[in-house]
C-alpha cells in the first residue's frame, strides 16, 4: 500500500519548482537530509525515479512531470480541508505564484493584485515578471498558478480569459524629425530608426505588426525592458512602439512625444492564462472573482 505523506509531497513539489534539494529544504525549513530522506521514500513507494539528476541539479523525467500537477492538487485539498474544519470564517492562506508580462507586471500590478492583496493579506503572492513566452511556459510546466499577458497564446492546455484592453503609441524625442511633422502618413517612416523589444515579448509582436504597414526602416536596439527602450528613445537612439500606460510620465514631463497615428492599429487584449489540468481550488477561485 502507497502511504505517500504531505510532507513528502511538498518536498517533490518544491524539489521540482526550484531544481534542487538544497533550495526545497530551504523553502520548507528541513535539513537538506531530511529533503533527500523524503524524496528517497517517496520514490521508493512508487518504484521509479522521478527526476533526471544532470549537473548537480534534479530535472523532472516523464513519471515526473505527470505527477507533478496531481502533488500540487493534493496539497491544495490538504490546505482547503484544514482551513474548513477549522472555525467558521477562518482566512484564506497558502500561496499563488503568479506570472505578469512586463507591462503588466511593471505598470499595472496594482489593479492585477490590489484587491485580492486587501482582501486576504495571509495569501502570500508570488510575482514572476517575464515576457509573454516565457509565462506562458511557466503556466506549462506548472510552476505558475496563473499568468497575466499582454500577447496572443495559442495552446490546447492553457485557457485565455480576456482582462481588459491595452493601447500602445509610437514615441519619439521632442526633437526627432517625425514628431515636428504634422499630418503624418505611412511613407514618413521611410528609413526610420527603431529600438525594439527582444523576440518573445507581446509588445516586440505588436511592434512588428506595426512596421509591416510602414515603409522599411531599420532596427537599431533590441532590450528586454520596457524602461530601458523608453530611455533609449529619449536619449535620441531612435523611435518606438510603447505602452502608453508606461508613458505616461515622459509625456507628461515632454521628454517624449506621441506620433499620431491614426493609421496604425495599435490596440491589444491583456489577457489571463489558466492551465486547463490544474486544480482550480478556493485561493484561485478567488483571485478569479477579484480581477
Amino acid at each position: 500500500m502507497i502511504n505517500i505523506s504531505p510532507r513528502q509531497l511538498d518536498v517533490f513539489v518544491q524539489i521540482a519548482l526550484h531544481g534542487s534539494v538544497r533550495a526545497a529544504a530551504e523553502r520548507l525549513h528541513l535539513t537538506q537530509p531530511a529533503a533527500s530522506m523524503a524524496l528517497a521514500e517517496m520514490e521508493r513507494q512508487l518504484d521509479a525515479p522521478l527526476f533526471d539528476r544532470e549537473r548537480g541539479r534534479l530535472h523532472l523525467n516523464v513519471r515526473g512531470r505527470e505527477l507533478l500537477p496531481l502533488a500540487q492538487e493534493l496539497l491544495e485539498r490538504h490546505a482547503e480541508f484544514g482551513r474548513l474544519g477549522r472555525a467558521e470564517g477562518a482566512a484564506l492562506g497558502g500561496e499563488l505564484r503568479i506570472g505578469a508580462s512586463n507591462t503588466v507586471g511593471n505598470y499595472l500590478v496594482g489593479e492585477l493584485l490590489g484587491g485580492f492583496v486587501r482582501a486576504h493579506p495571509q495569501v502570500a503572492i508570488r510575482l514572476r515578471v517575464a515576457n509573454t513566452e516565457t509565462i506562458a511556459a511557466g503556466m506549462l510546466e506548472h510552476s505558475l498558478d496563473i499568468g497575466c499577458v499582454e500577447g496572443p497564446v495559442a495552446h490546447p492546455l492553457l485557457e485565455v480569459r480576456p482582462w481588459r484592453d491595452d493601447l500602445l503609441v509610437v514615441c519619439a524625442p521632442p526633437e526627432h524629425p517625425l514628431a515636428r511633422r504634422r499630418g503624418l502618413k505611412p511613407a514618413d517612416f521611410a528609413g526610420a530608426r527603431w529600438v525594439l523589444r527582444e523576440p518573445g515579448s507581446a509588445t516586440r509582436a505588436t511592434s512588428e505588426r506595426v512596421l509591416a504597414q510602414l515603409p522599411p526602416g531599420e532596427t537599431v536596439l533590441e532590450l528586454d525592458q520596457i524602461e530601458a527602450i523608453k530611455q533609449a528613445v529619449v536619449a535620441g537612439l531612435g523611435i518606438a512602439c510603447l505602452p502608453a500606460v508606461a508613458v505616461t510620465d515622459a509625456l507628461a514631463t515632454g521628454r517624449l512625444k506621441a506620433l499620431k497615428t491614426p493609421f496604425l492599429d495599435l490596440r491589444r487584449k491583456l489577457s489571463l492564462l489558466l492551465h486547463r489540468q490544474k486544480y482550480r481550488g478556493t485561493l484561485l477561485d478567488a483571485f478569479l472573482e477579484g480581477v
